[in-house]
C-alpha cells in the first residue's frame, strides 16, 4: 500500500545555490525538482511538502550558445494584435531574476499548487541572503554534472 504524507508529517529544509556561470535550464530543472519535492523519497504529488531554495549570484547566470542574443519570450495581453516580445538581454538589464523565474515557473505544473511552489523560491543579485539564520544545505551544482556550468 502506498503510503502519503499528512501536512503534519512536512518538514521543509532550505537549500543554497551559487548560480555563478550556471547554465539556465540545468539550473531550473535542479530547482524545479526541489521545489516539488522530488528530491525526497516521499514524494506526494498533489501536496507542497517541496524545500526552499535560495539562489545567489543570479546576475552571472549564462545561456549556452546564442541564446542570451537570438532567444524568445512571448506574452500576450489579451488585446487583438497584443503579442510583446523581449529576449533574455533585455530582461537581465531589467531584473536579472526574471529569467531563472520564467524558466522554473514554466517547468512547474499549472495551477495553485505549481504558484505555492514557486514562492519557496528566493532570489538574490550578489552573494549576501538574509536567510543564513536557516542554515541552508549548499548545492554545488558543477559537482553534480560537469555540464551545469560554463566555464570561461
Amino acid at each position: 500500500m502506498t503510503k502519503f504524507l499528512k501536512k503534519d508529517e512536512i518538514n521543509s529544509k532550505w537549500y543554497e545555490i551559487d548560480a555563478k556561470n550556471a547554465v539556465v535550464g540545468r539550473l531550473a530543472a535542479i530547482i524545479t525538482k526541489i521545489l516539488r519535492g522530488k528530491n525526497t523519497a516521499k514524494y506526494t504529488p498533489h501536496m507542497d511538502h517541496g524545500d526552499f531554495v535560495v539562489v545567489k549570484n543570479i546576475e552571472l547566470i549564462k545561456f549556452t550558445g546564442n541564446k542570451f542574443d537570438k532567444k524568445k519570450y512571448y506574452k500576450h495581453t489579451g488585446y487583438p494584435g497584443g503579442i510583446k516580445e523581449t529576449t533574455p538581454e533585455r530582461l537581465h538589464e531589467k531584473k536579472p531574476e526574471a529569467i531563472l523565474k520564467l524558466a522554473v515557473k514554466r517547468m512547474l505544473p499549472g495551477g495553485p499548487l505549481a504558484k505555492k511552489q514557486l514562492s519557496k523560491l528566493k532570489m538574490y543579485v550578489g552573494e549576501n541572503h538574509p536567510h543564513a539564520a536557516q542554515n541552508p544545505t549548499i548545492i554545488e551544482i558543477n559537482k553534480l554534472n560537469n555540464k551545469n556550468i560554463i566555464r570561461n
